[in-house]
C-alpha cells in the first residue's frame, strides 16, 4: 500500500520519527516535508503549500502528518481526492508551556481541536500526552463567550489512541554496562534542545552545586538550537569550560552515539516532555537516567527504577545526581537493566503496530471509494 507522509517542520523529533517510520514500514510511504523553521507559520500556512505542491493525492491509500499542520485546512483546500488521515501529535498547543513574556495565542489551540476533528484516527505519543491534551481541552473551549462545541471533546475521543515513537536503534542489541577502562571522570549528558521548556537553568544550577561539594566530573552539551544561543548556555560554557567536552549540536548520527555511550549519566529538567527520545536513546546507550517525576518520564522508565531515577526538586536532584556520580549499590545493574528495558521502543518492536493502523487507514479508503462508484452508477 502507499501512503503520503506530510511533516511541516522537518525537525528534532518530528524528523526522527518520520525518517523511521518511512525507514521501518512495510508500506511505501513518501515523504514530504518543509524544514523545521517559523513553526506558527507552518501551523498556519503549510496546508497551503501542501495543497499546491502535491499532484494527486488520490494516488495515495492514505495520509499521515504531525499536528502542526492544519488538517481541516487541507481538506477544504483539495477536497474528496484527500485519503483518510492519520495525524501523530508529538506536542499540542493547548498544554504547551509558554515562553517567558509569550501570551498565548488561542489559534493554534482551535488548530489542534480542528485537525484532531478533522482526522480519521489521531495517535499521541505518550498517554501522559493523551491526558494532559484530553484533560485540559473542556477549560479551553470554555473560554469562548458562548455556543461552546464541547461535543467535539468526545468525537475527538472516540478515534484517539496512545502508540510510542519508534527509535532508531536495533532491539536486540544492549547498550554498555560499566565501563572497563574509564578515560577520565564521570561524564554528564544534556542532550535536549537548547530552549526555554528544558529548562537548563535548573540544570546548570544542579551542576555548580555538586562541583562546590568537591565532586569531579566532565560535560557533554549536545542537542539543537533553532535560534540564538541562550544566555544559560553561554554562561555554563564559561563556568564549566575545563569540565566541557563537547558544545553544540551533533549532526552525524554515529558521532552523537558516540558521545552517548561515552556517558555514565543523562539529566533532564524540563518542564515540557510528552515522551523522552533523547532520554531514551541515552539510556539505551548505558547513560543513567535523572528526570523528574513528572510529564511522561514515569511512564516511560520502569518502575523499579523510579527511586533512583526520578528526583522532587532542586534539592533532591543535587542530591541524587552527586550519588550517581559517585556510586551507590546496583549502580550498574541498573544501568544494563534500563538499557535492556528501552528495546521496547525500537522500530523493530512497535513498527506492526503502526503498519496495522495503516491498513486500516487503507481499509478505510477503500470502503469511501467502493461507496462513491456505487453512488456515481446511478448519478
Amino acid at each position: 500500500m502507499r501512503f503520503l507522509f506530510l511533516e511541516p517542520f522537518y525537525g528534532g523529533s518530528h524528523k526522527e520519527f518520520a525518517d523511521g517510520l518511512v525507514a521501518a514500514s512495510r508500506h511505501r510511504i513518501d515523504l514530504a516535508t518543509l524544514p523545521a523553521r517559523f513553526w506558527k507559520w507552518r501551523m498556519r500556512g503549510a496546508a497551503l503549500h501542501f495543497a499546491e505542491a502535491i499532484a494527486d493525492f488520490s494516488a495515495y491509500d492514505g495520509l499521515i502528518a504531525s499536528g502542526l499542520m492544519s488538517l481541516s485546512d487541507l481538506k477544504a483546500l483539495v477536497g474528496p481526492s484527500l485519503p483518510p488521515s492519520l495525524v501523530y501529535f508529538h506536542e499540542n498547543q493547548l498544554t504547551y508551556p509558554l515562553a517567558p513574556g509569550e501570551d498565548m495565542d488561542i489559534q493554534y489551540g482551535f488548530t489542534d481541536v480542528t485537525t484532531a476533528l478533522a482526522a480519521d484516527r489521531l495517535l499521541f505519543n505518550s498517554r501522559f500526552h493523551f491526558d494532559a491534551f484530553f484533560g485540559e481541552m473542556p477549560a479551553f473551549l470554555k473560554r469562548m463567550p458562548e455556543y461552546r462545541p464541547l461535543w467535539v471533546i468526545d468525537e475527538i475521543r472516540k478515534k484517539a489512541a496512545v502508540q510510542y515513537p519508534g527509535l532508531c536503534f536495533p532491539a536486540g542489541q544492549a547498550g554498555r554496562g560499566r565501563r572497563e577502562t574509564p578515560s577520565g571522570p564521570p561524564l554528564i549528558v544534556w542532550n535536549h534542545r537548547w530552549e526555554f521548556d528544558k529548562n537548563p537553568d535548573e540544570f546548570f544550577t544542579a551542576l555548580a552545586a555538586v562541583a562546590d561539594r568537591g565532586i569531579d566530573f566532565r560535560l557533554a552539551l549536545l542537542g539543537e538550537n533553532f535560534q540564538a544561543v541562550p544566555k544559560a548556555f553561554l554562561a555554563a560554557r564559561e563556568r564549566f569550560k575545563d569540565r566541557l567536552v563537547c558544545y553544540g549540536y551533533e549532526p552525524e548520527r554515529a558521532r552523537y552515539v558516540a558521545w552517548l555511550k561515552q556517558g555514565d549519566v543523562v539529566v533532564s529538567t524540563a518542564i515540557q516532555e510528552n515522551f523522552g527520545i533523547s532520554i531514551i536513546e541515552a539510556v539505551r546507550c548505558g547513560c543513567l537516567p535523572l528526570v523528574p517525576n513528572r510529564l511522561a518520564y514515569p511512564e516511560i522508565l520502569p518502575e523499579a527504577a523510579h527511586a533512583d531515577c526520578l528526583y522532587e526538586g532542586q534539592a533532591d536532584l543535587e542530591v541524587k545526581l552527586a550519588r550517581m556520580l559517585t556510586g551507590f549499590a546496583g549502580r550498574e545493574a541498573l544501568r544494563g537493566s534500563l538499557s535492556e528495558a528501552m528495546a521496547r521502543f525500537s522500530w523493530d518492536n512497535v513498527v506492526e503496530d503502526y503498519d496495522a493502523e495503516l491498513a486500516q487507514l487503507a481499509a478505510k479508503h477503500e470502503i469511501r471509494r467502493s461507496k462513491s462508484e456505487t453512488n456515481s452508477k446511478f448519478e
